[in-house]
């Protein structure tokens, strides 16, 4: 039987954490990032790192999925805020 709750939730989350790219791209495309905030990627950065041990912990895979994907979406904004500060 498929849980359509997993399923809902594992794609709010992605849907979530696909929000940290458009910033990521921004700042490839304009070669400056002199408007972000370090600091608060790096808190999302330990936030969602939490969660997904916490998803891989409980062998959760929508928790792992999502928050997966905003690993990636704040060390992209944080490699692109490095590379072009």
């Amino acid at each position: 039987m498929v849980n359509y709750l997993a399923i809902l939730a594992t794609i709010a989350g992605i849907i979530l954490s696909i929000g940290y790219f458009p910033q990521g791209i921004k700042i490839l495309k304009r070669k400056k990032s002199k408007d972000i905030s370090p600091i608060t990627y790096l808190f999302f950065l330990f936030g969602v790192s939490i969660w997904l041990i916490y998803g891989i912990n409980l062998k959760n895979a929508p928790l792992i999925i999502s928050n997966i994907v905003a690993v990636i979406g704040c060390l992209f904004v944080l490699v692109a805020y490095t590379r072009y500060k």
